[in-house]
């Protein structure tokens, strides 16, 4: 659930007590100061590095006057074995189940570093029973809490037997946990190591990686931090090569003195593999849930049917050549794509009064977006409008194949009570044709190498003027007949291929494409015009 701002996520969820902040340093200190001031959130997570130290201050300064927790700047957080983690700390589920974090060990551990701590959970795997609870403090030179925080807090929590620390050169940080054991305050074996000993090799001051993690005074050295550390009482080893022997050695001391009973292991599944990683690996197949055989744009430019756009862009390429590709995969002749160009201009449009573009007028007027208006009167194409292409196509191919005359094929579809598709319109006629239909033809005539399906549906047209005037061959007859030649004399299709195209739409597909352009503008002209809200006259419906 995604909600709108700290205060209302926390009405939402009133007994999170956690705030872990994800924001960046520019905005990590009004968000968790924001956070802060939420009475119900009680610890404070700042992940972000470079959080101005000013601000810092500020943070650490309200968190101890309203007894809070924070955490960071600059940490991956926390975790309590076998119960939760704040933040990204131990990494991933593989890495949480080989550290045995799924349950809880007899280990309190703290560290400035993130990568170090992930680093002792896998130690502390191998070395003791494991963790109970882990935190990284950060590495910045002000960090919301301090090692001894917690080592004072691992004090308090009957579960932890053993506390292990990993400081760093740089700061003071150490020396406060240096104090609580010298006062008693922590009685538990402390093992610790601070890292950074190899700085005395340089000449100059050296920067680590942490803000805070920089070569000072004497006092700031990881040789002088380690030796306060051994002199108040912690169990400190010569290098951090020997950190997780003295560990093991400490832990198998305090087993043998019955402070730790350590529990035979439970058995734990195998995390299963992560789907990315195991194809990588090679180790699975997935099943593909979408199958494209005509483009492709995972290269670096798409390609439509293995044609990249730089082609397509400096090509002699058309729309029409794109439609090919698109549609029929592959590369039609420039008569043909010529002819397809020709279709969809001619198609376009043909006024505001036939159903596709009144009804988009009319959504268009009702206020409507331009894609509900588009698709309005898209939704009107069909049997009566504009959707007879692939019918004409299908019922003039199997009469001209089947050998019918003309006569024959018309009676026959009279007889089964079926009207001839791409005969007959309602405002042309014999001596007044469609224009758009002449110039198909005569294009047609003169590039295609057959007309063999427009010459059998001009007989039929003969035939059909016989009996009315108005019974001529319309624009939806021309283009599925001049598409069957076009298919056919091509030698580009197989018989098959032929009768799929004709099957599964692709010649309706066409007039779609056409007409959404028209209807497109009539939306875009209804809404330039400002035209009110449509209402259709009373005197034009018949009451019955």
């Amino acid at each position: 659930m995604l909600l709108c701002s700290t205060p209302v996520a926390v009405k939402a969820h009133q007994t999170a007590d956690v705030f872990i902040n994800f924001a960046s340093f520019r905005s990590a200190f009004e968000s968790s100061m924001e956070a802060l001031h939420q009475p119900t959130i009680r610890v404070i997570a700042v992940i972000a590095e470079g959080v101005p130290e000013a601000d810092t201050k500020q943070l650490i300064a309200y968190a101890a006057q309203h007894n809070k927790v924070v955490l960071g700047p600059a940490t991956v957080g926390g975790l309590q074995a076998g119960a939760f983690r704040i933040g990204d700390t131990a990494g991933t589920l593989e890495n949480i189940v080989a550290c045995k974090l799924y349950r809880p060990g007899s280990v309190g551990f703290v560290s400035k570093s993130g990568g170090m701590s992930n680093e002792m959970y896998n130690v502390l795997s191998r070395a003791t029973n494991g963790l109970y609870e882990g935190i990284a403090i950060g590495g910045d030179v002000f960090p919301g809490s301090t090692l001894s925080d917690h080592c004072l807090r691992y004090q308090n929590i009957p579960d932890i037997k053993l506390i292990v620390v990993l400081g760093e050169l740089g700061g003071y940080d150490e020396y406060s946990l240096v104090d609580a054991l010298k006062t008693g305050q922590i009685s538990k074996p402390v093992v610790a190591w601070v890292s950074g000993t190899c700085a005395k090799l340089f000449k100059s001051e050296v920067q680590f990686g942490h803000a805070g993690a920089k070569s000072g005074g004497a006092s700031e050295s990881a040789q002088d931090k380690n030796a306060a550390l051994k002199a108040a009482g912690a169990i400190v080893p010569e290098s951090f090569e020997g950190f997780e022997g003295i560990i093991k050695q400490t832990y198998d001391q305090l087993v043998q003195d019955g402070h730790i009973q350590p529990q035979p292991e439970t058995e734990v599944k195998t995390v299963p593999l992560d789907l990315e990683a195991a194809k990588k690996a090679g180790k699975v197949r997935v099943p593909t849930t979408i199958v494209s055989s005509i483009c492709d744009d995972r290269g670096e430019e798409p390609t439509y049917n293995k044609v990249t756009m730089s082609t397509l862009m400096t090509g002699d390429y058309n729309v029409g050549d794109v439609i090919s590709l698109l549609w029929f995969k592959r590369q039609l002749p420039k008569y043909a794509t010529r002819f397809i160009e020709m279709v969809v201009m001619l198609c376009a449009d043909h006024g505001p009064c036939v159903s596709g573009a009144h009804n988009t007028i009319v959504t268009a007027r009702a206020g409507k977006d331009l894609v509900s208006c588009l698709v309005s009167g898209l939704l009107t194409i069909g049997p009566r409008f504009g959707g007879a292409v692939d019918d004409a196509a299908r019922y003039f191919q199997d009469a001209c194949d089947g050998g019918l005359e003309p006569d024959e094929f018309v009676e026959d579809m009279k007889r089964k009570g079926i009207r001839v598709p791409g005969i007959g319109h309602r405002i042309k006629s014999k001596d007044n044709r469609d224009k758009r239909v002449e110039l198909l033809q005569k294009y047609a005539f003169k590039y295609f190498p057959s007309t063999k399906y427009l010459n059998y549906a001009l007989q039929v047209e003969t035939y059909t003027l016989q009996k009315a005037a108005n019974l001529v061959m319309n624009v939806d007859g021309c283009i599925g007949t001049l598409f069957l030649d076009l298919l056919h004399s091509s030698s580009l299709f197989t018989e098959e291929e032929v009768a799929e195209i004709v099957k599964i739409g692709y010649l309706n597909g066409l007039f779609v494409l056409a007409r959404s352009i028209g209807l497109i503008g009539h939306a875009l002209d209804q809404k330039r015009l400002q035209q009110p809200l449509y209402r259709h006259p009373w005197d034009e419906v018949l009451y019955i």
